[in-house]
């Protein structure tokens, strides 16, 4: 080798213990020990012990409430009766596993103020310790599975799968609720503390504590209720739907055609008539429109009738308004007459009435009275009674004046509703026979648990019937259908008199099934055998079944017709069997369904 190569030789490095840069053994040797180290001391006491009992916010969860609350959460990703979005699930999860927890507190408590005996550090360290190290196992293990199941419910209800990382998503926020709920939960107690020691300067401690309990529940109460509900939601409720009332949807145009109310011949101004009024008459049908269906030439414009909230003082007078109103566009000179109850917000179903309107070649009136602008969730809340009372006052001042035309020249008298609507519908009569005596049909859609006659049919339904598809005295006058070219059918071989009614209503509706009665008691509506298109691993649980009932009803228009609070064109056959013209066929009933859908595609959100 010679100099020069030599030169260039880069320099032999150092072994690696002679390196600087390198560590040396003994620090790689202590840095694995100090590891070891920590995770046995973590091993040991896989849990922080608060420093005093004055720390009420932050310390450590109790484990047995912790067990409860991962119960609770795993309750939550049982199946109901419509696919959740995985943030409704995240937020009804967090929301369960925080009732688990406080009832886990709870017991936790009593045993403790009622039992001495305390396990042993030892033994509450592996407890927790097996517990962190199953939980996330478990909580891996219970999503998927909830996500079998929903896959199963959205291919019942005609849905695409969910995606791999809601899983993530629902965990992530349930953990998230949890968490901010429990913050709540321990603020509210170190509160009642603080109270509880400011008593205990003026009087004895058991009564500083008493009052102490009974003035935090007070004003916990007080405040959720006042503040937060009343003066909070409500409130921004009512400012969001009076504003959204005083607006006009895009592309809806004042009428000027008479028969329509707004019009520049009408009793009730175009302003008076409130958004969802706005558009029942500032989208009706012309005589044009229908005659091109039905191929002829003799099609009428039909009337469409509507009292705005802001048309009249009280439910009578706006009663009397619409009778003028009809009295004014000829309505008791049709073929069909027929009364609407309407959502809270004023809402119509369009779908329903171009139904009837093109049926009968616009040879019908149809009338409704608003009672509210609120939508229908916050009206349930506040003023339910008062959708009864309105339609009460509308169908009689209706029915009277009805009554005075001739009994051979009187148009057909048919009422129809949907969701909230039937409730006030059945709440202008009786019972059943005073419907059947005072109406030529009904159109009932989507009804809800509390509508009075519908509840007596379902309770009094015939022997082997389910509460889903239920027979009420052979299907004489009445019959419930989800899919009506066969269940109207049903029961097979039974006459069907006049005047008929029509339940429509989905096994999958929890728009139908929700009831407060959820909360302690199992509902007939999962005894076997279940409906169509609901899931087999759906079960009840207490408390739980009614969360997700309630989360359930806010996403009811998630699923495509027949399921859920979604019925499509299903009141093209219902007025078909309840009402047909005397040329009506089963042709006639699939072009007018389809041309309803193509005109009416579902959108997502609460209607009414």
């Amino acid at each position: 080798m010679d100099k020069q190569t030599a030169r260039e030789e880069p320099p032999a490095l150092p072994p690696p213990e002679e390196r600087t840069d390198a560590p040396a053994p003994h620090a790689l040797r202590a840095a694995g020990a100090r590891a070891f180290e920590r995770a046995a001391a973590v091993a040991r006491h896989p849990y922080w012990e608060r420093p005093s009992s004055e720390w009420l916010v932050r310390r450590w969860p109790d484990l047995t409430a912790s067990l409860a609350a991962t119960f609770f959460f795993w309750l939550s990703l049982t199946p109901s009766l419509v696919p959740r979005p995985w943030y409704y699930q995240g937020a009804i999860g967090g929301i369960t596993a925080a009732i688990g927890y406080g009832l886990g507190a709870l017991l936790a408590w009593l045993y403790r103020l009622l039992f001495p005996w305390r396990p042993s550090e030892r033994v509450r360290a592996r407890c927790w310790l097996a517990f962190l190290v199953a939980l996330p196992l478990a909580i891996a293990f219970l999503l998927g599975r909830s996500a079998d199941g929903q896959r199963e419910l959205r291919r019942l209800q005609e849905l695409p799968p969910t995606l791999t990382w809601h899983s993530l998503m629902i965990a992530l926020i349930s953990l998230t609720v949890l968490g901010l709920l429990l913050l709540v939960a321990r603020s509210i107690r170190l509160g009642t503390r603080q109270l509880t020691r400011l008593l205990n300067r003026i009087m004895p401690w058991p009564a500083a504590v008493a009052l102490g309990l009974t003035l935090s529940t007070a004003i916990t109460v007080i405040g959720m209720r006042d503040v937060v509900w009343d003066r909070g939601i409500l409130e921004v409720a009512d400012r969001l739907a009076a504003a959204k009332d005083e607006s006009t949807d895009p592309g809806v145009m004042r009428p000027y055609t008479p028969t329509l109310s707004g019009s520049p011949d009408s009793l009730i101004s175009w302003d008076d008539l409130g958004n969802k009024g706005r558009t029942f008459t500032g989208t009706a049908l012309s005589a044009d429109e229908i005659a091109e269906f039905g191929g002829t030439e003799a099609a009428l414009d039909p009337i469409r009738v509507y009292v705005g909230r802001k048309a009249y003082d009280d439910y009578a007078d706006g009663a009397e308004l619409a009778v003028r109103e009809l009295e004014r566009t000829g309505a008791f000179d049709r073929e069909v007459l027929a009364i609407t109850g309407t959502t809270g917000t004023g809402w119509v179903n369009p779908t329903t009435v171009e139904a009837l309107e093109y049926m009968h070649g616009g040879d019908t009136a149809v009338v409704a009275m608003q009672y509210s602008y609120l939508p229908s969730w916050a009206s349930f809340m506040v003023d339910r009674e008062e959708a009864g009372r309105a339609t009460e006052e509308l169908f009689d001042a209706v029915h009277a004046r009805w009554e005075q035309e001739p009994a051979a020249e009187r148009p057909m008298l048919l009422v129809f509703g949907e969701s909230l609507a039937v409730s006030a519908i059945e709440s202008a009569f009786d019972n059943l026979d005073d419907l059947l005596s005072r109406t030529d049909g009904a159109l009932l859609i989507g009804p809800p648990d509390f509508s009075p006659i519908h509840s007596e049919l379902t309770e009094r339904r015939d022997a082997g019937s389910p509460i889903w598809r239920p027979v009420y005295d052979d299907g004489r006058h009445v019959r419930f259908a989800q899919f009506p070219d066969r269940d109207l059918r049903l029961p097979e071989g039974e006459p069907w008199l006049e005047p008929r009614v029509v339940y429509l209503q989905n096994a999958s509706d929890p728009v139908v099934w929700w009831s407060p009665d959820l909360l302690f008691r199992r509902p007939e509506w999962l005894n076997r055998p279940l409906g169509p298109d609901v899931t087999s691993s759906v079960d009840w649980f207490p408390f739980v079944t009614f969360w997700q009932t309630t989360v359930d009803m806010a996403n009811s228009y998630g699923a495509p017709a027949p399921h859920g609070h979604r019925y499509g064109s299903n009141p093209v056959d219902a007025w078909a069997a309840i009402a047909p013209p005397d040329d009506w066929t089963a042709t006639d009933t699939e072009r007018l369904s389809w041309l309803l859908e193509v005109r009416h595609p579902p959108r997502h959100g609460w209607a009414g």
